[in-house]
């Protein structure tokens, strides 16, 4: 494949989503990355759906595919002398040695900084936890939820003066993945201009603290004023235009509201008139006003669909979109203009549909591939990688180590 990051060799030893993820990106745009699981069930995704037709099975989860598209899985036990013996070996030979283990188990394996400096110096070290490599919180447990909570971000959703609402799953831990995947590249170039591997101490919960997901910004409104953002519900009484989500047809849409945009909400819903409307207009910016403002745009959602609402408000400027389900963002002409999505013959489920790559590069575009079935590369690796004869490796699966 053509992709930027094609040459750069990782040894992927994260499990999970956001270690994955990270990792799935850098494959997908060329890094060669080879996954090291357990051979008793290998990465616990394996076990979480989508599963075609709804039945489990380890080498078939949707979850799985989309966290691990193009790299070569290997299994390994590492609590076995000999699988530690050949992590090693792996390490040496790798540009980019990447962890998700909790604090210290690294370390355990025979695998810490040091002795990676010892066998691979140039090689770069990135280990992901929950809160860091140190510190007083270095051995708690967290989740999705509770990494949102922790940083920040949940005390900014849901009505105010209303317990705070549960944001999608996952998604905490996807935002976390994208943003190691970028410092991470930048790990590997810091470690090939210097010679000397780059260490990372990667904490989620100092990313979603950091993060634009409302975290960030949060931090740096009580750093100015003391106090916290605004929730949602709060800035929609700021003046009298609609703002949120409204009800149409067949689902919702989502509208920014402003005074500035009521000219081009009013051509929308087929009142031109009050566009010019001084008298009206002039009392936009009182929320006293909504009451009398919003039944004008309920009234005229009420009889058309989303996709109408968002097509002909989006012709007169208004920020208006649908709230798409699965089913409409598959179906979206948009995205299939653009061929986004892309088919991917996966080894035990056959051909599935995956989302495409989220950034287009023109020479050097990268490559959604097939996700490995457990430990479908472990005797390619140990053989080409690290000389193993296929006698060989059928003797460590034997003995329990692949």
């Amino acid at each position: 494949m053509a992709g930027p990051l094609l040459g750069i060799r990782v040894l992927d030893l994260t499990q999970g989503v956001a270690g994955p993820y990270a990792t799935k990106l850098l494959s997908d745009y060329g890094a060669d990355v080879v996954k090291v699981e357990r051979p008793d069930g290998g990465d616990p995704t394996r076990r979480v759906g989508p599963f075609p037709d709804d039945v489990p099975h380890l080498d078939r989860s949707g979850l799985f595919f989309e966290l691990n598209s193009g790299k070569r899985s290997v299994t390994l036990n590492l609590a076995a002398a000999t699988g530690r013996r050949i992590l090693q070996r792996l390490a040496a030979d790798a540009d980019l040695v990447i962890e998700s283990f909790r604090p210290g188990a690294l370390a355990r394996l025979g695998l810490d900084a040091a002795r990676l400096e010892a066998i691979n110096p140039a090689a770069a070290l990135v280990q992901l936890s929950n809160y860091g490599q140190e510190g007083p919180y270095r051995d708690f447990e967290l989740d999705d939820l509770g990494a949102y909570a922790m940083g920040g971000v949940l005390a900014l959703t849901g009505g105010e003066g209303r317990e705070p609402a549960r944001i999608g799953l996952y998604a905490p831990l996807f935002l976390a993945g994208g943003v190691l995947a970028t410092y991470t590249i930048g790990a590997v170039f810091g470690s090939r201009r210097t010679g000397r591997g780059e260490r990372v101490d990667a904490s989620l919960f100092e990313i979603l603290a950091s993060s634009m997901d409302r975290g960030g910004p949060n931090l740096v409104a009580y750093q100015y004023s003391g106090s916290l953002m605004t929730t949602r519900s709060a800035s929609q009484l700021r003046n009298a235009m609609p703002n949120g989500v409204f009800r149409c047809t067949d689902g919702y849409v989502s509208i920014t509201g402003q005074p500035q945009f009521f000219p081009r909400m009013a051509r929308m819903i087929d009142r031109p008139d009050l566009a010019e409307d001084e008298a009206f207009l002039g009392r936009l910016d009182d929320p006293a006003f909504l009451p009398e403002v919003e039944p004008l745009l309920t009234d005229w959602l009420s009889r058309h669909s989303k996709r109408e609402a968002m097509e002909r408000g989006q012709a007169e400027g208004l920020p208006i979109s649908a709230l798409n389900t699965m089913e409409d963002v598959f179906a979206d002409p948009h995205l299939h203009e653009r061929d986004f999505f892309e088919t991917v013959a996966q080894p035990a489920a056959g051909e599935v549909v995956m989302p495409g790559l989220p950034l287009r590069m023109s020479d050097t575009p990268g490559e959604i591939r097939a996700a490995p079935t457990l430990g479908q590369h472990t005797v390619e690796v140990l053989t080409a990688a690290l000389g193993y004869s296929t006698q060989d490796v059928a003797v460590l699966r034997q003995r329990g180590v692949v």
